[in-house]
C-alpha cells in the first residue's frame, strides 16, 4: 500500500496557507493547516503527519518555543521553518533545536518542494535503519546460546604472533577455523598450518566452497562413480579421498550448502564417507582447516554456517586482522613479493625509493594482502633502472592521504551532520578527479575560490 504523505502547515497568514495547500496538493501531498501553535499541536496529536512547515511568528507562541514543543513530543518529526524574519541567528538556532531546514519568505516554490522531498526521504531512511536495528537485535538474541559455547578466538596483531601460535600447536591434529576480511592471507596461514604439521609430507587439498554451483560441490567434495548422475562419464575420487593422510582446506565454508554441511559433519564424526552413486563406505583420515570472510555471529544467525559444524571445526579459531591494522607486516611482505615477482619476470630485484615505501606504509589497503601483492607486481613490471618510485605505484596509492581514506566509496554510517556530508562529498569529487581542484569544482558546481575556502574550513590538505 502506498504511504500517505501528509504535511501539516502552521502559519497565521491565510494567503500563505492557501498557497502552500495548492502547491503541495499538486505534488500529491495531503495537507492540513493550523493558524496557531495550539491548533498545530492538537492536529499533530489527532492525526499523524509526515512533515511540518512551521512559521515562527504565531499569535499564541513566539519564536522557537513551538519548535521545541514539537521536537520534545515528536523528536523524529522533520520540521522546515518558514519565516519572514530572516536572520542568521534564527537559522542557526532553528537547526540546533532540531529543524531540518530554515527557509525565508518569500521562498521559491521549487526550492521548498525539493526540501520537502529531501526531508521525507531522510525520514524514510531513518525508519528503515530503525527496522534493521530491530532485526539485528533479534539476531543477536538467537546467538546468545551459541556464544556461550564458542571457543576463545585468537586475535592476532601480526603474522609473527600467528606463526608463534601455529608452532605451538604443530603437534596437534586439531581442526582450525580462520576468519578475516577478503585478502588478509587466510590461505597463506592455512598453508603454514599444514607445512608445520605432521601431515606435511602429503600436499594439502583445497576446495573453495564459493567457486562451485551447489549442484556440483557435493561431487567435488565426496567424489562419484561413473553413471552416478548425468555427465558422470568416469569415476572421480573427490577432495575427501585426495586428502587422506593430509589436510583438507575448505575456503569460504559458510558458502557450503546447509544440507551438505550436515553430510560433511557426519564424515567428521564417523570418519567415513561414501562417494555419490557408490555402495562402498570408505575411511576418512584428514585434518580440516576452514576459512570464511563472513563474521561468525552473522553467519550463524543467518544459518549460513550450521552451529554444530562450527563447533566441530572450531577447536582453534584464528582471527586475522586487516592489513591496515598490522602495518608492521608490510615491510616483510613487500620484501617477499619483490623477490617473488622479480624471479618470475627474470629481472634483478628492484629497490624501493623511500618516498614510495612511505606511500605503501600510509595506504589503508582495503584489499589487504592481496591488493599489496598486486601493487608490488605492478610496480616490478614498471620498474626502470632497478628502482621503484612513486610513479611506478598504482594510481590509487599516488593520491593524497585525505583522498586515499575514501577507497573510492564511503561506507554508510547512519545520519550525518550537514558539515560531514559536505566534507565527504568534496573528498569524493577530489578523488574522482584525482586531486584536480579545477575539475572537482566543476563537478561540484561551485567556483574554485569557494572550493578553496571549503578545503581550508574542513582542513583538507592536498
Amino acid at each position: 500500500m502506498k504511504e500517505v504523505r501528509r504535511i501539516l502547515i502552521i502559519d497565521d497568514e491565510r494567503p500563505i496557507l492557501l498557497t502552500l495547500e495548492a502547491l503541495l496538493g499538486r505534488r500529491g501531498f495531503e495537507t492540513e493547516t493550523a493558524a496557531t501553535a495550539a491548533a498545530g499541536l492538537k492536529a499533530l496529536k489527532n492525526k499523524s503527519a509526515s512533515l511540518v512547515l512551521l512559521d515562527l511568528q504565531l499569535p499564541d507562541v513566539q519564536g522557537l518555543e513551538i519548535l521545541d514543543q514539537i521536537k520534545a513530543e515528536w523528536p523524529e518529526m522533520p520540521v522546515i521553518v518558514l519565516t519572514a524574519h530572516d536572520t542568521l541567528n534564527n537559522a542557526i538556532e532553528s537547526i540546533k533545536r532540531g529543524a531540518y531546514h530554515f527557509v525565508s519568505k518569500p521562498y521559491a516554490p521549487e526550492e521548498l518542494l525539493s526540501l520537502v522531498e529531501k526531508a521525507l526521504e531522510k525520514q524514510s531512511l531513518i525508519r528503515e535503519t530503525q527496522t534493521l536495528r530491530k532485526r539485528t537485535e533479534e539476531l543477536e538474541k538467537r546467538l546468545e546460546l551459541a556464544e556461550t559455547r564458542s571457543n576463545p578466538v585468537f586475535q592476532s596483531k601480526s603474522m609473527q604472533e600467528i606463526e608463534d601460535l601455529i608452532n605451538s600447536m604443530a603437534p596437534s591434529e586439531a581442526n582450525v577455523l580462520i576468519t578475516g576480511e577478503s585478502g588478509v592471507g587466510k590461505e597463506v596461514i592455512a598453508n603454514l598450518i599444514h607445512t608445520r604439521s605432521r601431515r606435511s609430507e602429503r600436499p594439502m587439498v583445497k576446495l573453495n566452497c564459493a567457486a562451485f554451483p551447489q549442484t556440483m560441490i557435493e561431487g567435488e567434495l565426496f567424489g562419484y562413480v561413473k553413471g552416478a548422475f548425468t555427465g558422470a562419464m568416469n569415476d572421480f575420487p573427490g577432495m575427501i579421498a585426495e586428502a587422506q593422510g593430509s589436510t583438507l582446506f575448505l575456503d569460504e565454508i559458510s558458502d557450503m550448502p546447509p544440507d551438505l554441511q550436515t553430510r560433511f559433519l557426519r564424515v567428521l564424526q564417523e570418519r567415513e564417507f561414501r562417494p555419490l552413486g557408490s555402495t562402498r563406505t570408505l575411511k576418512a583420515d584428514f585434518r580440516v582447516v576452514a576459512a570464511t570472510n563472513r563474521p561468525i555471529p552473522k553467519a550463524l544467525a543467518e544459518n549460513r554456517l550450521r552451529s554444530d559444524l562450527y563447533y566441530r571445526i572450531n577447536t582453534f579459531q584464528i582471527d586475522v586482522p586487516p592489513l591496515r591494522e598490522r602495518k608492521q607486516d608490510i615491510p616483510p611482505l613487500v620484501a617477499f613479493f619483490l623477490k617473488q615477482f622479480a624471479t618470475q619476470l627474470g629481472k634483478p630485484e628492484p629497490e624501493i625509493a623511500s618516498e614510495a615505501f612511505q606511500k605503501l606504509l600510509d595506504y589503508s589497503w582495503p584489499g589487504n594482502v592481496r591488493e599489496l601483492q598486486n601493487a608490488i607486481e605492478y610496480a616490478v613490471v614498471l620498474a626502470r633502472q632497478n628502482m621503484i618510485g612513486t610513479k611506478e605505484l598504482p594510481r590509487e596509492l599516488q593520491l593524497p592521504p585525505a583522498l586515499q581514506q575514501l577507497g573510492g566509496s564511503v561506507p554508510a554510517q547512519g545520519v550525518q551532520s550537514l558539515d560531514d556530508m559536505e566534507r565527504v562529498t568534496i573528498l569524493q569529487a577530489l578523488a574522482q578527479c584525482h586531486g584536480n581542484k579545477k575539475k572537482a569544482a566543476e563537478l561540484l558546481g561551485i567556483q574554485r575560490p569557494t572550493l578553496y575556502n571549503k578545503l581550508k574550513r574542513y582542513a583538507i590538505e592536498l
